[in-house]
């Protein structure tokens, strides 16, 4: 359910999953800095960054029944599928964690970007 008005309801899965994959990206991101082998994770890290950027903007933009909600849902899918890739290159942790999120968070764009 919409957090004050009902008119994001069939949104809403989407929006949490979006949430949830925004702040494991952030949060891979910062781990991911602290790895010994940070120069071969380049590519991914500035991947997390854009992930965690366009769910957020995906959030807003479904939040107020945005009329491309739609696409930024499917850019956003492609993004998360591209990041879930990357991180699971990695064998720690918190990247397998995150590329498991991201591709979560990309099924639930794909779907509201069809509806």
């Amino acid at each position: 359910m919409g957090r004050v008005t009902n008119k994001t309801d069939n949104m809403q899965s989407c929006i949490d999953v979006c949430v949830i994959c925004a702040q494991a990206c952030y949060e891979c991101f910062d781990a991911c800095l602290n790895e010994e082998d940070v120069k071969v994770r380049i590519n991914c890290i500035k991947t997390l960054i854009e992930c965690a950027s366009l769910c957020q903007l995906s959030i807003e933009n479904m939040s107020m029944s945005g009329q491309f909600s739609k696409e930024y849902c499917a850019l956003c899918a492609n993004v998360c599928e591209k990041c879930a890739q990357e991180c699971a290159m990695f064998s720690e942790n918190h990247c397998k964690k995150c590329s498991e999120i991201c591709n979560g968070c990309a099924q639930e764009c794909r779907k509201m970007s069809m509806m």
